[in-house]
């Protein structure tokens, strides 16, 4: 069975991807594609694993470590007041990190990004254009450098 999030990083590797931002050595870090919450970028593991506890203890521990360092550089990239972590792989069975950077007033309130329907989170308008892709990645990028 495909992969999405193997795919997305065979096309990181083949220099496809514009949403790539930087290699660490446990995993990818990519913006989203759509940018309903500015700054909204996904982590993606190396390994194909489904789940943290299948991960090699010391493979798991780095991991870790560094998807606290992109969603820090997330957090200060995009002026965040509040940083939303998930894990889920319920629809890509793929460890990868949901990192959603929240500011004050934004929606929904006191809740997850998914109890929004899907026509408002993947909404066309939330596409970053080629410009401004190209400076989320430079910003995001510089962050990462800075803390690592």
């Amino acid at each position: 069975m495909s992969c999405f999030i193997c795919e997305r990083i065979e096309m990181i590797k083949n220099g496809t991807n514009p949403y790539f931002v930087a290699e660490l050595n446990t995993g990818y870090v990519v913006l989203g594609d759509h940018q309903r919450y500015k700054g909204y970028t996904c982590f993606l593991c190396k390994k194909h694993v489904t789940e943290l506890h299948n991960m090699p203890y010391e493979f798991r521990l780095k991991h870790l470590e560094e998807m606290s360092i992109v969603a820090e550089a997330v957090f200060y990239a995009f002026k965040a007041d509040k940083m939303n972590h998930a894990m889920l792989g319920n629809l890509d069975s793929h460890v990868h990190w949901h990192l959603i950077p929240r500011v004050h007033g934004d929606e929904p309130a006191n809740a997850p990004i998914w109890r929004l329907p899907d026509e408002e989170l993947f909404k066309d308008s939330y596409r970053p254009d080629t410009e401004e892709l190209k400076e989320m990645v430079v910003k995001l990028r510089e962050e990462i450098d800075r803390l690592t």
